[in-house]
């Protein structure tokens, strides 16, 4: 963590619900069904919950690639 305030501000939250943790993970997916390949969702993930989230989309049949957070 930064000591920045504004940094940490500005940084990614995790996606799951009632998380709060900063992120570390960008999960890019997108519902085949629905959308293109042009319209990417982003959903951030902790590391407690990244598998969660890649296991929820991935489940469903929903193209997801996993980004780390630098």
């Amino acid at each position: 963590m930064t000591s920045d305030p504004k940094a940490q501000s500005e940084a990614p939250v995790c996606s799951s619900r009632g998380c709060r943790n900063t992120a570390a993970w960008m999960l890019l997916w997108r519902n085949p069904r629905i959308h293109g390949s042009d319209r990417v969702k982003r959903w951030a993930a902790c590391e407690e919950h990244e598998p969660t989230l890649r296991e929820f989309l991935t489940a469903r049949g929903f193209p997801c690639e996993t980004q780390r957070l630098p």
